[in-house]
């Protein structure tokens, strides 16, 4: 060990802040390059590949075929051709500009959770930015944690890591500060780990040997780090079916033209006449639009405190049924305080709060024994306030407050940790509930054992009276410490016991852990956090079902549960790991399927992942939150994997699919309304499109059928339409507010297609409404001029005023539409138009865009428009008034049909 910190020009206290500081300008950051992804000119590239762009480019060449030999030469033609060129490459320029922003929002939230370490600068621990380890620094490892550099081991009690990311192999691996004989492999030294490995149990320090893309995993990083986009499944429904509709309305504009064709009309006619048809049907910035709403919601998401890591959350998170929520730090604060201690057979009271070590502590003298094996027993640093916070722990907040109190009392924690070095550590674990120690105390060796009251108190033999010294304990004396410990776990206080007993130097854990003397009980408390009770409520309003699932007591449980509204029963159920073990699958089932209040006490990882498995096994929808890294299975198992942001470990948030920021369970409820109303936005905004794409192809196919000669609506007007004006308006549905009531309607169902039976009945009455409205219209003009079909010619001003009445009358009643699809039930005057800015916003340019076109020469020339009258406006608007009438109508209907 000595050699290998020499040879890195480091001691064992770690580097000085201004040595780190030189090797790290010299070395630059400790980070992997950016993963190489394809070039921005190869994205923006494959923006003409898929079916839409290809059906239209391919109509474009056709186009230009045909005016190239029609004899003599339509202008119109060319016009056409170039246009539908325009329209794609405008579409590609969109599609890519939002994928863009899409993928800077991504930046930005991972951005947001940065990895952490802890290393050992100037004989400190300091809590460091990972990107900031340079080669010679000396990390603190603990189980949990992400190795952020290859480095030695040099000090080790219990470690294992897995090296699954560098070997395939999940199997834990023991590592040990002993040297290695030369010409082992550098991954079987048992004395290295690795960055990108996890470790699984135990502690060590270990000093920087390599960082960044010196280390093993960043050599082999290098080699394949690719990107790919991820597409949640939500993404490929619309995709596949944007697919459908085009394949469709390929199929569909094939069968027009063929109508057409014998009819005896011009070719090019015939065929105009078809690609308007399929130009209608296509909702052509879908894909995309849809990339963009799911972005939105994400980083709405992370403004409440929860991280989306991946879009699949986004839409799971609104069929979401049962919460499996753990108790400290996320129903309560995660700020420990010791309120009292017990040493037998006397009570002392502690005051003060917060980690700030001012209070008093009630006849501290008797109590210098207990407290002092309770940090010598700390892996846990207490940091003074500073430019950056108040008093704050570094570490495991439970031993934080053991810090604490210890403070209070007058014990001087360094001085202690120097008198009596520490030689060996059996760090804790979920089976064994405690956690030892071993110091050397001038010529003795003494272990220090501190851990669950119940689990300790078994392996006690002895217990310190002060009165008698060291006696032997008693049944009366276990039950008094079992009732004592029952009295604080009803006042919500978390309770550890603490322990002692000399042993020889090399004992193992098992025979350390035996025959202890038992000092006292330590209660403290984490009290609720505020706002949780609320959420609670909004859950259960919401009709999810919310289980408590804790290593605590089953008094603690209980009663934190009481506070913040879980239960108000006066025997709820509650089960322990203990109760578990005793139940097989089929009667575990049972006992979740049974909506009564239900907690989980005393439960250890392997019972939380059966929890998570026997709900979802009833096909529930399961969120389930931990911090742990022996939580990773069950964060993998369940729907929606929750970890910890500020205090969980790095294990837990590489499983999961979700870190709250803030821990707390509160946004979870939050981040499950917004996942609701991003699924409940995307559907508003396909509803939108589709109900417009109806209105372009209804009177395209009433004027082949009716054999009107030429199109009520052209390509070119079609693709204005969707790309200038339904567009931006989508954008702005994809991103509204949850509506009112949300979280009042119970959670839908996963298998609920996108496209339901009640969406596809309302794109069919909103979109036959403007269809019917649009080709009355258009041949309302046509009439009052008393034209007769075989006299309307492309040049004949009535013709261009009925085309243009047909573009602005898709766009006017898309502004209605626009109004009243933001709620299926809620009138538009309940919903008011405060919280629809940026639509009525971006439905502005679009009547800009329609007033241009009509009255603008270019755009006539190019759309084939007139002006139109005022009295036509008017007739547009009425138009569209009615369709919003209608679906009021519709929804007064709906409304008094729940009240029945």
């Amino acid at each position: 060990m000595k050699g290998a910190l020499e040879t890195l020009g480091v001691t064992a206290r770690g580097l000085s802040a201004a040595d780190a500081a030189t090797r790290l300008t010299r070395d630059g950051p400790n980070e992997l390059p950016v993963a190489r992804g394809p070039s921005m000119l190869r994205r923006f590239a494959a923006q003409f590949t898929d079916l839409f762009a290809v059906m239209l480019l391919v109509a474009a060449v056709i186009t230009f075929v045909a005016y190239r030999l029609g004899s003599p030469r339509d202008p119109g033609s060319l016009e056409l051709a170039v246009a539908i060129l325009a329209v794609v490459l405008l579409n590609a320029v969109i599609g890519f500009g939002q994928e863009f922003a899409a993928e800077r929002t991504a930046e930005a939230l991972r951005a947001m959770v940065p990895h952490r370490t802890v290393v050992l600068r100037d004989g400190e621990r300091v809590d460091a930015p990972a990107v900031s380890l340079v080669v010679g620094d000396i990390l603190v490892l603990a189980a949990g944690d992400a190795v952020p550099a290859d480095a030695r081991v040099i000090e080790a009690h219990g470690l294992s890591v897995d090296n699954a990311a560098l070997t395939g192999e999940s199997d834990p691996a023991r590592r040990t500060p002993d040297a290695v004989a030369a010409g082992i492999p550098a991954l079987d030294a048992h004395n290295l780990v690795w960055m990108g490995t996890m470790v699984v149990a135990g502690t060590a320090l270990a000093v920087v040997v390599a960082t960044a893309k010196n280390t093993e995993f960043g050599r082999i990083y290098q080699l394949t780090a690719t990107t790919h986009a991820e597409h949640s499944p939500l993404q490929r429904q619309v995709t596949g079916m944007a697919r459908r509709v085009a394949a469709g309305a390929f199929c569909l504009g094939a069968l027009v033209f063929a109508i057409r064709l014998p009819l005896g009309g011009p070719l090019v006619t015939s065929f105009v006449f078809a690609l308007g048809v399929m130009v209608a049907l296509v909702p052509e910035g879908l894909p995309a639009t849809m990339s963009v709403a799911l972005a939105v919601g994400v980083r709405r998401m992370a403004h409440r405190q929860a991280l989306i890591k991946k879009l699949v959350a986004v839409e799971t998170l609104g069929s979401t049924t049962v919460i499996c929520t753990d108790k400290t730090g996320t129903l309560t604060k995660a700020e420990m305080t010791v309120q009292q201690i017990w040493v037998p057979d006397r009570t002392h009271g502690v005051s003060g709060v917060g980690y700030e070590p001012v209070g008093a502590v009630e006849s501290p003298e008797s109590l210098l024994g207990t407290l002092r094996a309770a940090v010598l027993c700390c892996d846990a640093r207490l940091l003074p306030a500073d430019a950056d916070g108040g008093w704050r722990v570094l570490g495991d907040t439970t031993e934080g407050a053991l810090l604490v109190v210890a403070a209070k009392a007058g014990v001087d924690v360094g001085a202690e940790q120097q008198a009596a070095p520490r030689v060996q550590e059996f760090p804790f674990d979920a089976d064994r509930k405690l956690m030892t120690t071993v110091h050397r105390v001038d010529d003795t060796v003494v272990a220090y054992v501190k851990g669950a009251p119940q689990e300790l108190l078994a392996r006690c033999t002895h217990v310190v009276q002060d009165d008698l010294g060291v006696v032997a304990i008693s049944d009366a004396m276990r039950a008094r410490v079992t009732a004592v410990n029952d009295d604080m776990s009803r006042d919500a206080l978390r309770v550890l016991a603490v322990a002692y007993r000399p042993v020889s130097a090399g004992t193992g854990q098992a025979g350390t852990e035996q025959d202890l003397i038992l000092l006292g009980l330590i209660g403290m408390l984490d009290p609720p956090r505020p706002e949780v009770s609320a959420a609670i409520a909004t859950c259960e309003r919401a009709g999810i079902r919310i289980v408590m699932v804790t290593g605590d007591s089953v008094l603690t449980a209980e009663a934190i549960a009481r506070k913040v509204g879980l239960i108000d029963r006066a025997h709820p159920r509650a089960l322990t790991g203990a109760d578990l073990d005793g139940l097989d699958e089929q009667q575990l089932r049972a006992l979740v399927a049974d909506p009564a209040p239900l907690l989980f006490a005393r439960v250890k990882p392997e019972h939380k992942m059966r929890v998570v498995s026997a709900f979802k096994d009833l096909g529930e929808i399961v969120a389930v939150t931990g911090d742990g890294a022996n939580d990773a299975p069950a964060l993998r198992r369940a729907d929606i994997g929750v970890a910890m942001g500020a205090s969980g470990t790095d294990v837990a948030r590489e499983a999961a699919v979700m870190v709250l920021l803030d821990d707390s369970f509160a946004s979870i409820a939050a981040a499950v309304e917004r996942g609701r109303s991003v699924y409940q936005n995307i559907r508003t905004f396909l509803i939108y499109v589709f109900t417009s794409n109806i209105g372009e192809l209804v009177p395209i196919v009433v004027a082949t059928l009716a054999g009107f000669p030429l199109v009520p609506l052209s390509a070119v007007q079609v693709l204005a339409i969707d790309l200038g004006s339904d567009v931006l308006p989508a954008l702005a549905l994809g991103t509204l507010q949850p509506e009112q009531g949300t979280m009042d309607r119970p959670p839908r169902s996963p298998r609920e297609s996108l496209f339901s039976a009640a969406v596809v009945r309302r794109i069919l009455f909103l979109g036959g409404i403007q269809a019917a409205g649009v080709t009355a219209v258009f041949f309302w003009h046509i009439h009052s001029a008393g034209l007769p079909f075989d006299a309307v010619t492309a040049a004949n001003p009535v013709y261009r005023e009925a085309l243009t009445m047909s573009q602005a009358g898709i766009v006017v009643s898309q502004i209605f539409v626009g109004l009243t699809v933001r709620s299926d039930r809620l009138s538009i005057v309940t919903l008011g138009l405060r919280s629809s800015g940026r639509m009525l916003a971006a439905q502005g340019l679009s009547l800009v865009a329609i007033c241009a076109i009509s009255y603008v020469p270019l755009l006539q020339r190019v759309f084939h428009t007139a002006p139109l009258a005022a009295a036509d406006w008017a007739l547009l608007v009425v138009c569209g008034a009615l369709l919003l009438v209608a679906d009021e109508i519709r929804k007064l209907f709906l409304r008094s049909r729940k009240k029945l």
